[in-house]
């Protein structure tokens, strides 16, 4: 597990973390067992505070995701992974393929995201929506 941290995002750093790690987990990257990078690894990578490594393991540990064991490192506990999402699923395979259409229409990256945060809040308001009406 590799950290990237954005510091022009606006999304504190221990947050970009447990993000991280929970999209490792979801798409199957991480798995119980596995065996997080050190504080002091992530810290080397790059050049954040080790206390905001630790305040990430600490709410990863909180949520039940990992669990630290003295002396030898933070492990996973449990995985967020659904065979729907699998790097495999037909449905990862279409969104590769749009987003390779909309990179060839000239939309850069933030573009993409934007959509596909626009889309994904619609569709899923538009289920909550339907739901309270039932």
């Amino acid at each position: 597990m590799e950290y990237r941290i954005d510091r022009h995002s606006g999304v504190a750093t221990y947050l970009q973390i447990v993000q991280q790690t929970k999209h490792a987990l979801r798409l199957g990257l991480l798995v119980p067992g596995d065996k997080l990078p050190t504080a002091k690894e992530v810290v080397a990578a790059t050049a954040i505070n080790p206390n905001t490594v630790l305040k990430a393991y600490r709410e990863l540990e909180r949520e039940g995701l990992v669990a630290p064991r003295p002396g030898l490192g933070t492990f996973v506990l449990r995985s967020l992974a659904r065979e729907e999402a699998g790097t495999d699923s037909p449905l990862r395979a279409e969104l590769a393929g749009w987003a390779a259409r909309a990179r060839q229409a000239g939309l850069d990256r933030d573009d993409v995201a934007a959509l596909v945060a626009s889309v994904v809040e619609q569709e899923f308001a538009d289920r909550r929506t339907q739901e309270g009406n039932r």
